[in-house]
């Protein structure tokens, strides 16, 4: 399973890729407004800046809801880097905006997915990475992981190439659960990246050792 940090924060992306476990980025409006960059030519210096440091594909979303605004924009970012991936809404246009992109060889991540048939038309449209938002759907009292599960045997039975790209990540386990439900690629905040490091265990375990290393001395 592939590891994007969903953020536009450089300090936490150097930080995961750092790790030496970084595959790619994923942004959105959000997370760019929370790092208090405005205006398009600002958002699109951001994201190359992140290209620049990640080798890997980085989802840059549009902003548009109609087809025509939508390819635009997209034909707009993939300009930046050839590691753009062009992040797409799972609305009307937005799957026939992912179709026009796939004829034209660019990629594209169909986000704010919620249900599995969502997702079957966002892989017959050609998607490269669909992202199904289990954070929310467990916010629902539903069970986010159990979609991704649905999700990756759909795309396996019908021979889909579109990537399961797990996002609204909310802690370690649900990245250990999505692993184990046969996601393609996981997007989580920095904190869920650094929570898998963390067991009691290991720390008694430093401790001891350290311990008996300075009696050895």
């Amino acid at each position: 399973m592939k590891f994007f940090i969903d953020t536009a924060n450089l300090a936490q992306i150097k930080e995961a890729n750092d790790l030496g476990i970084l595959d790619g980025v994923t942004t959105n409006p959000s997370l760019m407004a929370k790092e208090g960059i405005k205006g398009s030519d600002a958002v699109m210096a951001h994201y190359k800046t992140i290209c620049e440091m990640v080798d890997g594909p980085v989802s840059a979303e549009v902003l548009g809801t109609t087809f025509d605004d939508i390819v635009s924009e997209g034909k707009k970012l993939v300009t930046i880097h050839k590691n753009i991936v062009v992040k797409v809404p799972m609305i009307k246009d937005g799957i026939k905006a992912i179709k026009w992109f796939t004829d034209n060889g660019i990629k594209t991540n169909c986000t704010l997915v919620f249900s599995a048939g969502q997702a079957i038309l966002a892989a017959k449209a050609g998607a490269t990475y669909v992202s199904p938002f289990i954070g929310r759907i467990d916010d629902g009292n539903w069970d986010g992981v159990q979609l991704i599960e649905q999700i990756v045997s759909i795309y396996n039975g019908q021979g889909f190439m579109t990537e399961v790209l797990a996002a609204s990540i909310r802690t370690p386990l649900h990245i250990v659960r999505c692993a184990e439900a046969g996601a393609d690629v996981c997007t989580c905040p920095l904190s869920s990246i650094l929570g898998l490091l963390k067991h009691p265990l290991t720390d008694l375990g430093l401790e001891q050792f350290l311990k008996d290393a300075k009696s050895m001395q």
